[in-house]
C-alpha cells in the first residue's frame, strides 16, 4: 500500500515537488535542524580553511540539495526516459563505451553527490549496469530503492555478495557502479585509512580487493549539480590493469577524485552522514 501511494505522489510534476522541497527545508532545517550539529561538525572539520560565516552559506544550500534529493529520488518511480536523460548528461561517455564495445566489462565508482540516485537509475539507459546495495532494515526503504534504481533495467547486488557476483556474471559485458564513499561499519569489513578532507577516513579495503579479482578498467563518475534538477556527470578514468594484490593504488585515485569533486561543490555532498564515527 506504502509503495503505491508514493508511486502516486510520485507523478507530481517536478515543478510542484520542489515547492515541496522548499518546505522541506524550512522544516528540516530551521525548526527541527535535522543532523544540524553532525552537518555543522563535519563541514568545520572538513573545511578548517573556511570562515564560520563560508560554512553557514555551505550548510544552508547542502540542507537545499539534500531536500531536492529527496522529492528526485521520489520522482524516479515514474519519470520518464526521457525527461530523465534531459535532466543528466554525461561527459567523456565513449571512453567508456569503448571498453564496452570491445568487450571489456568495467567497474564505476561515484560517491554520495547530488544526485547519485539519478546517475544509478541513467547509467543502465547507456549500457548495462549492475548497481552494488546495502540492504536496509526498512522493508519500505528496500522496497523502494531496488525499484528506483532498478527501473531502467540496472541489476541489483546485494553488497556482501558483489566478488561472487560478478565471478558468475563475468560472461556478461556490463559495468559494475558502486558508491564507495560511505562509511565501511563496524563489523568485519576491513577497512582501508587514509587522509580525506583534512582528516584519517576509512575506507573499504574491499574495493581494492575486487578490483584485483576482475582486472577491469576503473572509472570515477563526477557527479556536479548544474541548475536545479539538471546535472552532468563526468566518465574520469582512474586506472587500467593489471592490478597487483593489496594495492591501494585505486582506491587511493577514488578519494582522491571524490575529494576534488567535493572541493568544487561542497554543498553537494551527504554532510548528514556519520561518515567519521571512529578514528585509525
Amino acid at each position: 500500500m506504502a509503495m503505491v501511494l508514493l508511486k502516486l505522489l510520485s507523478r507530481t510534476p517536478l515543478s510542484v515537488l520542489y515547492l515541496f522541497s522548499d518546505f522541506l527545508f524550512f522544516v528540516s532545517y530551521y525548526v527541527i535542524n535535522y543532523r544540524l550539529k553532525l552537518v555543522r561538525k563535519n563541514l568545520k572539520q572538513s573545511f578548517p580553511e573556511k570562515s564560520i560565516a563560508e560554512l553557514k552559506l555551505i550548510e544552508k544550500q547542502f540542507y537545499k540539495n539534500l531536500c531536492d534529493y529527496g522529492v528526485e529520488t521520489l520522482k524516479l518511480l515514474t519519470i520518464s526516459k526521457q525527461e530523465l536523460t534531459e535532466r543528466m548528461k554525461f561527459i567523456n561517455l565513449g571512453v567508456a563505451q569503448k571498453f564496452l564495445q570491445n568487450k571489456q566489462s568495467v567497474i564505476m565508482l561515484a560517491s554520495h553527490q547530488f544526485n547519485w540516485e539519478w546517475l544509478l537509475a541513467v547509467g543502465s539507459l547507456n549500457h548495462p549496469v549492475d548497481f552494488v546495495y546495502q540492504e536496509q532494515s526498512s522493508i519500505l526503504f528496500n522496497s523502494f530503492s531496488l525499484a528506483s534504481r532498478s527501473r531502467f533495467g540496472a541489476y541489483p547486488v546485494k553488497r556482501e555478495k558483489v566478488a561472487r557476483e560478478a565471478l558468475l556474471r563475468k560472461d556478461l559485458i556490463r559495468a559494475t557502479a558502486i558508491v564507495a564513499d560511505q562509511f565501511p561499519g563496524k563489523g568485519r569489513d576491513k577497512k582501508y585509512w587514509t587522509e580525506f578532507l583534512h582528516q584519517p577516513t576509512a575506507f573499504y579495503q574491499a574495493i581494492g580487493q575486487l578490483v584485483h579479482i576482475l582486472q577491469y578498467p576503473v572509472f570515477y563518475l563526477a557527479i556536479r549539480k548544474k541548475k536545479r534538477g539538471y546535472y552532468e556527470a563526468e566518465y574520469v578514468l582512474l586506472s587500467e590493469p593489471p592490478y597487483e594484490k593489496d594495492s591501494h593504488r585505486v582506491l587511493e585515485s577514488y578519494v582522491k577524485a571524490t575529494e576534488k569533486v567535493i572541493q568544487e561543490n561542497p554543498a553537494g555532498w551527504l554532510w548528514s552522514h556519520n561518515r567519521w564515527k571512529n578514528r585509525a
